[in-house]
Order: structure tokens, then C-alpha cells, then sequence
């Protein structure tokens, strides 16, 4: 980790975009997530670090441009915890199949709340339909 990376270097970003708001996760797995430490008071919490967020940020923006490995020891170096380039990339692909299942979760929710009221439509407008009857 402590290699230099020879004659790359990433670029620094040039505009400072105001830090985003990270909340406290619940700790599923043993292991603690690059970005997160364990709450004191509640071992089963875990406190988010905003500068190791805020840096996972920037670095996801440099894999359009550098490898894994380079970004890993670039995160590794400005951060003080290490993270290795396979961690990096788990860490990274969890994020996008959870955000991508979250959105088809949602889809589907919306696609059910039509077909349900389309549902209802047909069937208050058919011949012979019953009104609904009240239950106590």
C-alpha cells in the first residue's frame, strides 16, 4: 500500500461540492463496511465516517479514468484505512445491484398500483357488478 504509484496521479477535484449527509446503518455482516465504525453504545449500529464517504464519492469518479488497483491505493493513501482494489470493487458492485433492485422494486410497485386500479375500474363498470358491501 505504501507503493507510489510512479507517473500517475489522479486529478484533485477542482470545485468543492458541499458534503453530503450520511446516516447510521444497521451492522448486518461481521465485517464493517469501508466508510463505517461500530457505535460505541450500540455494537449492532454503525456510525458513519464523512470523510471516508465523501472520498469513496471522488473515487468512484476516478474508475472512469484509473484502475481498480489505482484507486484502491489512492483511497488507501488519502484515507488512512485500507481498502483493497477487490474490496473496492465488491463494495462498489453491492452498491449498484442494491440501487438497481430498489428501482425495479419500485417500478413494479407502480405497475401494480395501475393494473389494481384498472382492475377496479373494469369491474365497477360491468354488467351486473355488485356494489361493495360494508363490514363491520
Amino acid at each position: 500500500m505504501n507503493r507510489s504509484l510512479g507517473r500517475f496521479k489522479l486529478p484533485q477535484p477542482v470545485d468543492i461540492q458541499e458534503e453530503n449527509e450520511w446516516l447510521p446503518i444497521p451492522k448486518i455482516a461481521r465485517t464493517v463496511p469501508f466508510g463505517y465504525k461500530t457505535n460505541e453504545e450500540d455494537p449492532d449500529i454503525l456510525d458513519p465516517i464523512s470523510d471516508e464517504l465523501n472520498k469513496l464519492q471522488q473515487a468512484k469518479k476516478y474508475l472512469n479514468q484509473y484502475s481498480y488497483r489505482e484507486v484502491a491505493n489512492w483511497l488507501s493513501t488519502n484515507t488512512g484505512r485500507s481498502i483493497s482494489h477487490v474490496g473496492l470493487m465488491k463494495r462498489l458492485t453491492n452498491e449498484r445491484r442494491h440501487k438497481n433492485q430498489a428501482t425495479s422494486l419500485r417500478k413494479w410497485a407502480d405497475y401494480a398500483k395501475k393494473a389494481l386500479a384498472k382492475a377496479e375500474k373494469i369491474e365497477t363498470q360491468r354488467t351486473g357488478a355488485r356494489g361493495k358491501v360494508a363490514t363491520a
